[in-house]
């Protein structure tokens, strides 16, 4: 398959090294609007490069696009390239205005199944074995879901600034993995803190709990924080009335220190997102390919980042007004305006 990129960045070379790594996908072109960006980027593949992203959308020689630019630009790229008949992987989120996912989903239409949302936490091999497990009902219908989820430290504030706050750009993560073991979402309720005093000037929080109760009457807790000292801290739990199953936090190596003035010592958590999901990424892109060969509506889809951000928009309205939030259900595309 020939791959398009379109974002030079961090998370553009991320997929840049998963789709030349793969040997069921070639990077062909990348494009990238800032001078010379691309060009650096394509040229340690053998790719193309380009300045206009227009160029993506044109080339007959591309068939899918890997969207991974700035969340503004995600909507008019996913629907010029599913226009352009090629298969989309776009980050997430969708965008950060609920009303513009919903008016791309309702311009995609049918053709949604062309697109494929990045919730690469999906395709982590330790949360997709515990989602198989619990989903073969190996302990019972999950009653309760624990998510963890603590950066090492906060974002520069530039870049807290563009963010869309801490929901919609890092618990939005999390908010898609609860629906992924739950479903449905009927209320979400937040309880934000802001303590870094680095977050004083803004209209942010670095840490909150949210609590999202399901249709089944399951509930999840997110445990989110901008800063750890114990590094980049995962971890999960999945809990019914036949046991529990849990997801512990990776560490650079499984030696354990046992001596005078410590038992039980573990080196640090890995410290940054792109070690703890490196194979992640490579998996996602596994199952995106799968699914375009086979034809099949791939998984997370178009529909699941519109559920996210509804979530994280509830939880940030919950945040604001101390009340429970029911997330905005889809409108009728005939409603779309």
């Amino acid at each position: 398959m020939r791959i398009a990129l379109i974002g030079a960045g961090r998370i553009g070379a991320v997929h840049a090294r998963s789709v030349a790594a793969s040997p069921d996908t070639e990077l062909v072109l990348v494009a990238d609007p800032v001078d010379g960006a691309a060009e650096r980027l394509a040229s340690a593949y053998g790719a193309a490069a380009t300045t206009d992203v227009g160029d993506v959308f044109a080339d007959d020689a591309v068939d899918a696009v890997v969207v991974g630019s700035p969340t503004a630009y995600h909507v008019e790229q996913i629907v010029a390239a599913v226009e352009a008949g090629k298969a989309v992987l776009v980050e997430k989120p969708v965008d950060l205005d609920l009303g513009r996912a919903d008016r791309c989903l309702a311009q995609v239409g049918d053709r949604a199944d062309r697109v494929m949302l990045g919730f690469n936490r999906r395709f982590d091999a330790a949360l997709a074995e515990i989602h198989r497990r619990a989903g073969a009902g190996e302990i019972g219908d999950i009653e309760q879901l624990t998510i963890i989820s603590r950066d090492p430290a906060p974002p520069p504030v530039e870049y807290l600034a563009a963010s869309g706050g801490i929901f919609r750009d890092m618990t939005i993560h999390d908010l898609d993995m609860a629906r992924f073991f739950l479903g449905d979402i009927v209320a979400v309720q937040t309880v934000p803190q802001r303590l870094d005093p680095a977050f004083a000037k803004t209209d942010d929080f670095d840490a909150a709990v949210v609590t999202l109760t399901a249709a089944s009457g399951a509930v999840a807790t997110i445990i989110n924080s901008r800063h750890c000292a114990a590094g980049y801290d995962q971890r999960l739990e999945a809990f019914g009335p036949r046991g529990a199953l849990r997801v512990e936090n990776h560490t650079a190596t499984s030696v354990v220190l046992d001596a005078a003035g410590s038992s039980g010592a573990r080196g640090p958590y890995l410290d940054f997102f792109l070690a703890r999901y490196a194979d992640a990424y490579a998996s996602e892109l596994a199952a995106f390919v799968a699914a375009v060969r086979d034809g099949a509506a791939p998984s997370p889809s178009l529909l699941d980042g519109r559920q996210a951000l509804a979530l994280a928009d509830a939880a940030t309205e919950s945040a604001r007004t101390g009340r429970s939030v029911a997330p905005a259900p889809v409108p009728a595309p005939s409603a779309v305006v």
